[in-house]
This record gives structure tokens, sequence and C-alpha cells, in this order.
């Protein structure tokens, strides 16, 4: 539920004030303009694929490790208990938290550089702008358009939960420095002005810091269940071996098998504790009167303090060389972005194999690039298992990825 108008900050995004939808809704007595989002995605066939995405490990590798489906699952519930202690509306952190992966292709980061690399004459191919075209246009599940027709706030939340895109006079800046916005978001925004070069919403900036405790704690588990490292290993981190010395202290005798489970509990409870403490000290600097006043501050409002920021880098700086870039996760990831590639390949040679929608839209595009882009769309809505499959329809070879 909603934090209560009493409970809510001044500086909190109000669903009565949206800023509205590109297709004009009547509004909905029962429902928020923000919860109507959360359950527009929930209900998204983009989400529901999500469940046989790779987070990290390929979906055949056991039950136990995550999709992309578990681990949104988990940001959002970080996302809501940020936004519920910064007295903020739960319900645009969690449509943010909910559809913040939803443009991601099969195989991870893997799928990613692939058709990165496959669309380098049309601009690449960026997972954030993806996830626009998907809840803008890529979904069509409503009569009277096309997307979800989210509200302003919660595509603004998806676009700049990183921060600004552009400045003021709309450089690109940060990671788009070199390569600029996508067109993707740059054509939205010339329809429904996400204003680029602003912070997003305080429940917006949520979403990036609660994916990255998620990640944090979540991939270790992983990793540890993966054998791609030890316990004790891990241990040389000075958080988690504090929060190993306090599992010790307290439960001398515990078995085994609950000792990374309280681990990774311990962990996301000192992060968001961290994240709360420290964002409450800057809007407390900041005094906010209104959520227009996050979105113009100098920096976002919510993240790390100094100390857990290090902390959160010395998590990734031990994992990265020991899960991101194992050998035998390179391995699986190589073989997937072949797989990815070679898909992208036939499907431009014969795009007569499409599916009859996909083929219909594809040979009907106004020119080479958004025939491109359309064979693009077709991949990168494709779950790990559909992607094989296809693969195999038309290949002789098709790796197992294990």
């Amino acid at each position: 539920m909603a934090v209560e108008a009493a409970a809510r900050a001044p500086y909190a995004s109000d669903p009565g004030k949206s800023r509205g939808r590109r297709y004009t809704k009547p509004a909905n007595p029962a429902r928020s303009a923000f919860r109507r989002d959360c359950d527009r995605i929930i209900h998204a066939t983009a989400f529901r694929r999500l469940a046989h995405k790779t987070q990290v490990f390929v979906f055949h590798e056991g039950d136990h490790f995550r999709t992309r489906l578990t681990h949104t699952l988990e940001v959002t519930q970080i996302a809501r208990a940020l936004a519920r202690a910064l007295g903020l509306d739960e319900d645009l952190a969690e449509g943010c938290a909910l559809a913040h992966d939803l443009g991601h292709p099969p195989f991870g980061h893997a799928g990613e550089r692939a058709l990165d690399q496959c669309l380098t004459e049309c601009g690449g191919f960026d997972h954030n702008a993806q996830t626009l075209r998907v809840v803008t246009s890529l979904e069509r599940r409503y009569a009277d358009f096309d997307g979800l027709n989210l509200t302003w706030e919660t595509l603004e939340g998806l676009v700049k939960h990183n921060g600004p895109l552009t400045d003021q006079d709309g450089r690109p800046i940060s990671r788009y420095a070199e390569r600029g916005v996508p067109r993707a978001i740059i054509e939205y925004s010339k329809l429904h002005d996400l204003e680029l070069w602003s912070h997003t919403s305080a429940e917006g900036q949520i979403g990036a810091i609660a994916d990255d405790i998620a990640y944090d704690a979540h991939d270790i588990d992983d990793g540890l269940r993966a054998e791609l490292f030890r316990l004790e290993e891990i241990a040389q981190v000075p958080l988690v071996d504090e929060a190993l010395r306090e599992i010790a202290a307290k439960h001398s005798r515990i078995e085994p098998a609950r000792r990374v489970p309280e681990l990774v509990r311990r962990l996301i409870a000192r992060m968001i504790e961290d994240v709360v403490a420290q964002s409450a000290r800057k809007l407390q600097a900041l005094a906010p009167h209104s959520v227009e006043d996050v979105r113009h501050a100098n920096s976002p409002v919510v993240g790390f303090s100094t100390q857990m920021a290090e902390m959160d880098r010395a998590i990734k700086e031990f994992l990265y060389p020991r899960m991101y870039r194992h050998q035998r996760i390179m391995r699986i990831m190589g073989e997937a972005e072949k797989v990815v590639q070679d898909l992208f390949a036939h499907f431009i040679a014969y795009p007569a194999d499409l599916p009859p929608e996909w083929r219909d839209e594809a040979v009907q595009a106004s020119d080479p690039a958004a025939r491109t882009r359309c064979i693009a769309d077709f991949i990168a809505g494709m779950t790990d298992r559909y992607a094989l499959v296809e693969h195999a329809r038309f290949f002789e070879a098709t790796p197992e990825l294990r």
C-alpha cells in the first residue's frame, strides 16, 4: 500500500499530481496512477519472459540460481522497503523496479553485447532504451495504443535512474557522452518530454540503488552455490567479514546450509540501513519542498554513504574476476553471444523465417535500418530457451551452454 498522505514526505511523488500518460485515461477510484502502472507491468508479456532470461547463469544451470524475474522481484522488495522508510510513494518505486530489466535480451549482458555489435550501423543496442521501447511500443495488449501507456513518472524513472542523460543544452553526458543518447529515447522524448537533463524523482533513484544491493548480495549467494569461490575467500571483503563474525558470535553452532542465507540477509539489511540514513542526511541538507526540487538538485538524493560505497566497490572487485569473468562463465557467454549473432545474421538474410507478425513488420519496414531494428526487437524479446530452440532450427550445431 502506498504511503498515506499524512506520512508522505513533501518531496515524494504524488500520484494525484502525475503529469499523466501519453494517451489520456480516466482515473481509477480503486487504484492510484502508479499502482495501475505496477499492475500493467506485471501483466505484460515481457515481464513473464523474465522467468526464462539469464541473470548471470544460463537457465539450466539449476533451479536455485536467479533469473531476471527473481532478480526483479528482489529489487522490487528492496525498493519498497527504501521508499517506505523515506516517506516516498511505494507504488512508483515498485513500478520502476518491476520494469527496469524488461529490455534485457536473452543471455544477459552477453546477449546485449552481441546485439550491440550487430546494430553498430543503427546506433547500437542499449537495454535501457530497449526497456523504453518495450513499455511504449513493443507490448501490444491494448486496443487503443501500443505499449503499456505508463505514467510520465514511471517512464522518467526507467530512463533516468542512473542520472541525467544530457546537459540542459541537450548534449549527451556521462555514459552517453561518447556514443550519444540512444535514438529510441530521443525520439520518444520528443513526443512525451522526459526532461533528460534533470534527475529523476527520489522513487526513480531508489531503483538504481536497489538494483545494486540485490546484485551484490545475491551474486554472492549464486557464486557460492556454483562453487566459483569459497566462503573463506569472500570473507576477505570487510563488510562480508563483519557479517560473518556477527553470525558466528550469535549462532556459534549454525548449520552450514543456513550460514550463507543469513549472510545475504545481513548484507541486504546493512545496505538498506545505510541508504536510508545517508539519503535522510542528504534530503535534510537539501530541504526539498517538492519532487521538482529533487529533480533539479545538483546530485542524487538517494545513495550509499562514502564508507558503504567503498564496501560496494570491494564486493564488485571481488566478484568481477571470480564470477563475471570466471573462465567457465566467459566460455558460456562467448557461446551465447555466437547464438545471438547467428540468429541475427540468419533473419537478416531470411526474414521470411520470422514469425508472421514479425515477418510482416520487417517486410513493411520503411527502410533497411527499420527492418534491422525490427529483427533486433524480435531477438531481444526471446528467452534463453527460445533462442536456443530457434538456433537449432536453422543451424546444425547449437551449444549446450553448460
